[in-house]
């Protein structure tokens, strides 16, 4: 089975076994990675976590937990600059440093071994955990809790200010929506370092793993572009004009589309 069916038959498990899929995400690109035995490990996670917590019901530790995860060093990527091994799970365990989704699921992971109840919410720029039922978010990173007030800023920043805050923004994300954000974001850390190849299989894998949409497939039409490969490109393309409602955008793809039409044949 390859890394690619693995972690999409992690999806198909009740539940869905979501940071095992993650790893099967970083051994697409890492050959040498074996998720059983960062799962393994992990256990020795768990129990560093669990001893730190509080005696107080499964509801109020979630923000515990991440303050735990906090004072064992997992922090946001302070860098300066982001890479792909801030986004590839087994990278992120490795060194502790890492975008806010990779520490969402690591924490969502210690959440379910240690029945507390946490989920993850799909906000715009920077995920963010919930507790089911609660009047405030939980930033992946340190723990600290969000109100409406901090998301409307957030969003603000991420957006611009004339960004409004609705239900779209605050919506649970499941297991399929995650890892394809996670797809995204790699596919994107992947460009930045000209890794073309890698970049593709992050684009590919983002439309297999959730309703395919307009910008998704631009960008695997651009990884195609790069990659001189026109036949994957104009699949895309035309693909995308399929989901294109704005009408600039439609002349522009169909010009696109007509240039790869007079192209000369690569033989």
């Amino acid at each position: 089975m390859s890394p690619r069916q693995a972690c999409l038959e992690c999806l198909q498990r009740d539940p869905p076994a979501l940071l095992e899929a993650a790893l099967w995400i970083a051994a697409e690109h890492d050959n040498q990675l074996q998720p059983a035995h960062v799962l393994s490990d992990l256990h020795s996670l768990q129990l560093q976590v669990s001893a730190g917590l509080p005696a107080l019901p499964a509801r109020e530790l979630a923000q515990p937990l991440l303050r735990r995860l906090a004072e064992l060093d997992f922090q946001e990527n302070d860098e300066g600059v982001t890479r792909p091994r801030h986004a590839l799970i087994h990278e992120v365990l490795r060194h502790r440093r890492g975008q806010p989704l990779p520490l969402a699921l690591i924490a969502l992971e210690l959440a379910q071994r240690l029945d507390i109840p946490l989920q993850g919410v799909n906000f715009p720029g920077h995920f963010m955990l919930r507790v089911p039922g609660a009047d405030h978010l939980l930033d992946p990173c340190g723990g600290r809790r969000l109100y409406t007030r901090d998301c409307r800023d957030q969003l603000y920043r991420q957006l611009g200010p004339g960004a409004e805050l609705s239900a779209v923004h605050l919506q649970t994300a499941d297991a399929h929506t995650m890892l394809q954000r996670l797809s995204r974001n790699l596919r994107l850390l992947h460009l930045q370092q000209d890794n073309l190849e890698a970049a593709l299989k992050d684009a590919e894998r983002t439309l297999q793993l959730g309703q395919p949409n307009l910008l998704d497939h631009l960008a695997r039409a651009d990884v195609y572009q790069k990659l001189d490969c026109p036949q994957g490109e104009r699949y895309d393309l035309e693909h995308a004009l399929l989901f294109c409602e704005e009408e600039g955008l439609r002349l522009q793809l169909s010009q696109r589309l007509r240039n790869l039409a007079r192209a000369p044949a690569m033989h």
